[in-house]
């Protein structure tokens, strides 16, 4: 049996949490509010992100002008930052040696799917996915299926096995989405979330880069020979 490997992608696969940070930042200059410190961002960051603004302390009003127009002051600015992320460390490698062993890597994700594709595309990697799962526009990004539910179903479409599935995210709410559907989750520190809100949420593993993923997937009788 081969596994399946399920990726998160923003701050899991992509080092892009100093370009959220900046983004966030120039959303806070833009209201006259302080802008914060890393430490600050990866201590209140959640999804969606109105969640991380009222964090930090924005008004409701603040949040909804924020979220008017399908987030534009977000992506506009956001965007140009992520097309000069580059990929975490050790991640290039695992994704083709999962390749290589005729395994799957599926991202799952709450981005867009057009500007998430082009990165894979930018970095060379759109080849390593069976499968890219998020939001279809701006319009419906968080208003429709949530990346749990798009899991589970894509899962049961494609027979996947949760038994033989890895969850990799930089977030509590990948936990809990191995927890629901039954995979084996492993959080990766050094993305959007602190080490201690990730241990918090109490995933199966803990690395803090993919050069720590290949013997965990191993532990579990996977890649013996990788």
């Amino acid at each position: 049996m081969k596994p399946v490997l399920v990726f998160d992608w923003n701050g899991t696969l992509l080092d892009d949490a100093n370009a959220v940070l900046q983004t966030t930042n120039t959303i806070l200059e833009h209201f006259g509010r302080p802008t914060i410190d890393l430490d600050t961002f990866r201590d209140h960051s959640d999804v969606p992100l109105s969640i991380l603004f009222r964090n930090i302390g924005m008004s409701e009003e603040e949040i909804a002008a924020v979220d008017h127009d399908g987030s534009a002051i977000f992506h506009d600015t956001y965007e140009p930052l992520a097309d000069k992320a580059e990929l975490r460390i050790g991640a290039r490698t695992m994704l083709e040696l999962v390749r290589q062993k005729a395994a799957s890597s599926i991202i799952v994700s709450n981005h867009i799917v057009a500007p998430l594709v082009a990165q894979l595309q930018r970095l060379g990697i759109d080849h390593c996915f069976d499968g890219v799962l998020a939001f279809e526009s701006r319009a419906t990004q968080y208003k429709t299926m949530s990346k749990g539910e798009r899991l589970r179903r894509y899962m049961e479409q494609n027979d996947i096995n949760p038994e033989s599935t890895f969850i990799i995210g930089d977030m509590p709410v990948e936990t809990n989405i191995a927890r629901s559907l039954g995979l084996r989750s492993i959080s990766i520190t050094g993305g959007f979330v602190s080490e201690s809100r990730l241990r918090a949420a109490k995933p199966d593993h803990i690395i803090h880069n993919y050069h720590e993923l290949l013997p965990i997937v191993q532990t579990h009788g996977f890649f013996l020979n990788g």
